[in-house]
């Protein structure tokens, strides 16, 4: 069977920059195993490969407004990946010219909501709390990372098992930039199964170079490592904005924050914290190949 299959990179609004994600449009009755949808996206090999499906069984991908979907990376299935959700919408709109005021898609996650927000997308997804942590217990993690005299403070996320290291304000975005952590020992130092990837985070200031190209301050910016899901590092994450709009949203006593995800290609996200443990993620997204999966 022939899979229609679309590259978009996602977070940002020029090509081979933010983070690039696989979307698969499934055909009902030509349903995929999870053995096959997780060797395409080892073919992929993205750090997200997005599986969608009609909730209705004659269902239209350029009309309809409500999905299933699941994503992969090239090694496992996770319970939620943000810029693989903004490059499917971006498909349904931008390629398939789909008229819905917004999409709905069902996932392991829950329900989660997507809009059109001008030239970008607005995605409803669930705010994940953190608890602070004693830096003692990741030691050999964080050394691995960063000495821990530059680490603020440890914050755990249960719901994404996903551990946030603040690091200390005299740091700056060049030295953000130029970690390079020990992937195969992270690994090592961690085999719990409790973390599953590490956001490493710095408050924005003029002063540490944390502007943006239009000369707007960054509310954060960070890194995102998560080797044990066959991710060293990720370009632009928004499962990791859930936790980090938490967090900061808290520091700074803010609800509305603008970040910038400082990898190789990076990628700007905005976020509005919302009542009822949910928050806006805002980005914009492009096409950069389209064609069709032969199975």
């Amino acid at each position: 069977m022939d899979i229609p299959i679309y590259t978009v990179d996602a977070f940002t609004k020029v090509p081979f920059e933010g983070n690039p994600a696989a979307i698969c449009l499934v055909d009902p009755e030509h349903d995929l195993s999870e053995a096959q949808m997780q060797k395409v996206a080892a073919e992929m090999n993205l750090s997200e490969t997005v599986f969608l499906r009609n909730k209705e069984k004659n269902g239209s991908f350029s009309k309809g407004n409500s999905f299933h979907i699941r994503w992969f990376t090239p090694t496992n299935e996770v319970n939620l990946c943000g810029h693989a959700t903004l490059a499917t919408a971006a498909v349904l709109y931008n390629e398939l010219r789909n008229p819905s005021s917004s999409v709905k898609f069902d996932s392991l996650s829950g329900e989660l909501v997507v809009s059109k927000d001008g030239n970008g997308f607005v995605m409803n997804f669930p705010l994940n709390e953190t608890i602070v942590q004693d830096k003692a217990e990741y030691h050999k993690l964080l050394e691995l990372i960063v000495s821990v005299d530059c680490v603020e403070t440890v914050e755990y996320s249960p719901p994404t098992k996903k551990l946030l290291v603040r690091l200390t304000d005299k740091m700056t975005r060049k030295q953000l930039e130029s970690l390079t952590p020990d992937i195969s020992s992270m690994m090592a130092a961690e085999v719990t199964g409790k973390v599953k990837g590490v956001i490493v985070t710095l408050k924005g200031s003029t002063e540490n170079g944390a502007v943006s190209s239009d000369g707007e301050t960054y509310d954060f910016i960070s890194r995102y490592f998560a080797p044990w899901n066959g991710i060293p590092e990720d370009p632009v994450t928004g499962s990791a904005h859930t936790v980090l709009a938490y967090y900061w949203g808290k520091v700074l006593s803010k609800k509305t924050l603008f970040a910038r995800q400082c990898s190789r290609r990076g990628g700007d996200v905005r976020m509005r914290v919302l009542e009822g443990d949910r928050v806006d993620l805002i980005g914009q997204a492009v096409t950069v190949l389209k064609g069709s999966f032969i199975l």
